[in-house]
């Protein structure tokens, strides 16, 4: 136990700097004039003597990760994220780093360690060339693959108003579906004229479709700290956000459905990279002005009801959300006027969603589903 401890410590303490001067404590902007001197006395805990923290080193320097997070995680809550500082993100960031690092050296668990990191990704900003995300990916390797528990008596279901039945898609109504269209044709068809269209056969040859399941995805990804959506959609009062672990969301949310919970709109690839290896860009994204580093991609894995409201994208909008399968036509007398398109989208489909173009959705079943924002 102690020769594997020591041989985690050596591949945790290979992803920093050689030397103490080398791991730069730099940050992007000005942070109060207490908190430089708590980041190079914790720097100095984890390079004062050879070998990892020990005894009171190693719990002084979990004290100072705690510490370093209470701080900068006021600072986090204090008003609208967008206006939040880079640097706190950062201290932010290095108090995960610190407390994960004092949990590896004193030989604690993994789990709170992989925790930390997973908070420093999620609240945090990128500090020594993103080393959380490498550290995680380590000790997320040294743990067991995770297992869904089997739903609660063998029959649990979710507690909530029967959903509307699956809509029927009118053929007045009704999206163009098109198999693997060239660059050429989605561009003077689809793209150029911004019309929506669902395209089929483009990510048959993805690794996801043949791997990926509820158990795969608990084996992958279940130890990691994830924002779920509680409620089944965002415009509903009593709806609200968590953290928990993806076994827990799916125990609680996917396997027993007492309630619903919706994993929406996170950028898990990035999070989690080993997920990322089995999906791929789609080509279509080329024909767009912006880098493919420029691409935004997000998780959506939710149960049967989870609704995203009527909304364009991108969301830096005001916008009027409307129950498009329950309006109200007393606040809204005009809607009955509008004009829809629909489809049912089907497993190896891509739905293709023109920018500003309003869009409502609402899952007909636990659906797993990914999204490539481009310009």
């Amino acid at each position: 136990m102690a020769a594997e401890a020591g041989a985690l410590w050596a591949e945790a303490w290979a992803l920093l700097p050689g030397a103490e001067e080398e791991l730069s404590l730099a940050l992007s902007g000005e942070v109060d004039d207490c908190v430089p001197p708590l980041l190079r006395r914790a720097r100095g805990l984890l390079y004062g003597a050879p070998g990892p923290p020990c005894g009171a080193a190693a719990a002084e320097l979990r004290r100072l990760g705690d510490v370093l997070r209470d701080y900068a995680w006021e600072k986090l809550n204090a008003g609208p994220w967008r206006e939040v500082r880079k640097a706190w993100r950062q201290v932010y960031a290095y108090g995960c780093l610190f407390g994960a690092l004092a949990e590896v050296a004193a030989c604690r668990p993994l789990a709170p360690a992989v925790r930390l990191c997973d908070m420093g990704l999620l609240m945090g900003a990128s500090v020594l060339d993103n080393a959380l995300a490498r550290l995680v990916r380590l000790l997320q390797a040294r743990l067991p693959r995770g297992k869904r528990r089997a739903a609660a008596g063998g029959s649990a279901k979710r507690v909530r108003v029967d959903p509307p039945p699956a809509p029927v898609v009118q053929p007045e109504e009704a999206l163009p579906l098109v198999r693997c269209p060239s660059l050429e044709h989605f561009r003077d068809n689809y793209l150029i004229p911004q019309k929506p269209v669902v395209l089929e056969g483009t990510i048959d040859h993805w690794p996801c479709m043949k791997k990926w399941s509820v158990d795969y995805i608990c084996q992958v990804a279940g130890c990691r700290t994830v924002p779920v959506e509680l409620g089944s959609r965002y415009t509903d009062e009593e709806w609200s956000q968590k953290l928990m672990t993806v076994n827990d969301f799916i125990n609680q949310y996917i396997v027993n459905e007492n309630s619903v919970g919706y994993l929406a709109q996170h950028q898990l690839f990035d999070q989690i990279p080993e997920l990322k290896e089995d999906i791929s860009i789609p080509d279509y994204c080329c024909l767009g002005e912006g880098e493919e580093d420029d691409i935004t991609i997000n998780a959506w894995f939710g149960p049967e009801g989870t609704i995203s409201p009527l909304h364009q994208d991108p969301q830096q909008n005001f916008l009027a959300q409307v129950d498009v399968e329950d309006p109200d036509l007393n606040k809204f007398p005009n809607f009955r006027k509008a004009a829809c398109q629909s489809c049912i989208l089907m497993p190896g489909q891509v739905l293709f969603i023109p920018v500003k173009y309003w869009h409502y959705i609402r899952s007909l079943d636990t659906s797993f589903s990914v999204s490539f924002w481009w310009s």
